[in-house]
This record gives structure tokens, sequence and C-alpha cells, in this order.
């Protein structure tokens, strides 16, 4: 797995940095539970705190570590007054920190994460619009198709444009196969 550094992560858009983290993160291998990086309620602070060194270990040699942290910092995730979890190697405290550090900087690459997929969305809702109104009534080399048959294709087109839009609107909210 190729390392991303923290800045090629700075410049990569959230569909980049999710698919990285998904194809390459050390916490999701068989024997990892996730866990791991999360504080349970009520846990005493002395088990959460081996634990969370066992997390950042494991971050810190993780090959997609930065992009891990950019999603966290982009996501919001983190509170300077609990100490609950580890992502991309920084505990919620620390990334707290780095994203009031780095809000300008932020806001303007949640900006145009917003904005490359809001644009996919737009031109898939216009594509499925098009072809679900589109008319049924074709010919061919002068022979008239069956409007059954022309619905039937159109279906099928809606079905995959709508399974595109699902895919698209999922990867707006930040929903990947990894956290």
């Amino acid at each position: 797995m190729h390392r991303m550094t923290s800045t090629q992560t700075r410049h990569a858009r959230r569909a980049v940095l999710q698919a990285a983290v998904d194809a390459g993160a050390r916490c999701h291998g068989a024997d990892i539970d996730v866990d791991l990086f999360f504080r349970s309620d009520g846990e005493q602070h002395i088990t959460w705190q081996a634990r969370r060194t066992e997390a950042l270990r494991l971050c810190a040699g993780c090959p997609v570590r930065a992009a891990c942290e950019e999603l966290a910092l982009r996501d919001g995730d983190g509170r300077a007054d609990r100490d609950d979890m580890v992502r991309g190697g920084r505990t919620g405290a620390g990334l707290a920190a780095a994203r009031t550090a780095e809000a300008v900087r932020l806001a303007a690459a949640a900006e145009a994460d917003r904005d490359t997929e809001g644009r996919q969305l737009d031109q898939l809702t216009m594509d499925l619009r098009a072809v679900a109104t589109a008319d049924t009534d074709r010919t061919v080399k002068g022979r008239r198709v069956p409007p059954a048959y022309v619905q039937e294709q159109q279906n099928v087109q809606v079905r995959a444009l709508a399974g595109q839009i699902r895919t698209a609107r999922r990867a707006r909210a930040g929903w990947g196969v990894a956290a």
C-alpha cells in the first residue's frame, strides 16, 4: 500500500481519502477489534489509557494514517473535553485542537468535497430525470418499436442511475466501508 503524506491528504478529495482508508487501514485487519479505538461508557481511565496507547501504536504504523486523520478532521471527530477515541493517530482532544488550528483550511476542503460530490449528484439526478421521462414511442428503420420493450430498457437505465445516485449520496455524507 502506498503511504499518503499529510500534504497529499490535504489536497485530496473525500472519495480519494475514503478509498485509501478502505483499502489500506491497519485497523481493518482480521485480528483487530475496532472497539479498541473507542472508549466504552463507564470504562475506567486506567483501562482506557492502556487501550488508547495500543490504538495509537497501531495508527503510528498505518500506511493511510494521514488520510484517516484528514477524514476525521473533515468529519469533526473528537472533542476537546472528552478523551474517548483515537482516529488517524490522534486522540479526540488532539483532533479537536488540530481542527481548531486548521479551521480555515478544513472549511475550504469540506466545501471542495461538497462541490465535487454535489455536481456529480446533480448530474446523475438530471440523467435519471431525462431517462425516466423519455418518450416510449420509438421507430427503428421505419418500424415501430413496442413501447413495452422501450419501457423495459428505460427501467434498466433508471435502476442503474438510481444505484449510482445512492452511492453518490452516501459518499457525500461520508459513509464509506471503513470508519
